[in-house]
């Protein structure tokens, strides 16, 4: 599938689109659509390596943002906001426009990449959610897994692969195309918080699905 995704990536282009501030958060302006994914790197306004990669992956299933995409992904975001609420995932709309969940470190058990039994309900919901109104075939999800910076390299990176493998599998499973999804370990190379102090490895220790429309 890998070669597949790489040898789509010339087709493939994500668009951005702009945001504006409303008072009462951001609102996503469909007419402001611009560059496209290679205009966005090469101008370096990628937030880090990871999004740079995350970007990258999505552009080669033809992802795109912006426009009548927006229109779907506005009520994806509603519906995954209702149905993983209380469950502990977070559910944000990236600057982009696309849905980012973020999956919180009890998925796994320490140095396991096997989901706990208990949180399975809540990918459940997203796949059936992304399912919902047949519209999954015009979705393409990026996963990605992340550590903390507890132990090395050697242990951190093919765990955080492994994790962000079990999620898409485990969404296969549940009727989500293997060919709509990619995954990547990041291992701790892309923190949110403070490794410093155990609330913030919690926080790094997650996997996120990214949630574009593809055109």
């Amino acid at each position: 599938m890998r070669a597949l995704l790489i040898s789509s990536a010339v087709a493939g282009a994500l668009v951005l689109s702009g945001c504006q501030s409303t008072g009462t958060g951001m609102e996503y302006d469909k007419a402001a659509i611009g560059a496209g994914l290679g205009a966005l790197l090469g101008a370096g306004l990628a937030y880090s390596n990871a999004d740079k990669d995350k970007m990258g992956q999505a552009a080669a299933i033809g992802a795109v943002v912006g426009g009548g995409a927006g229109l779907l992904l506005d009520k994806k975001e509603k519906r995954l906001r209702e149905e993983l609420a209380g469950t502990g995932v977070d559910v944000d709309r990236n600057k982009d426009g696309s849905i980012n969940l973020v999956m919180p470190s009890v998925t796994f058990a320490t140095n396991s990449s096997t989901i706990q039994p208990r949180f399975q309900t809540a990918l459940n919901d997203v796949a059936r959610v992304l399912r919902e109104d047949g519209t999954a075939n015009k979705l393409a999800l990026v996963i990605h897994g992340h550590t903390d910076n507890t132990g090395t390299d050697a242990i951190n990176n093919p765990l955080s692969q492994n994790r962000a493998n079990s999620v898409l599998n485990y969404l296969s499973s549940q009727g989500i195309a293997s060919s709509r999804m990619t995954a990547r370990g990041y291992g701790s190379s892309s923190p949110i918080a403070s490794n410093d102090t155990a609330a913030g490895r919690e926080q790094n220790r997650r996997v996120e699905i990214t949630v574009y429309e593809t055109k």
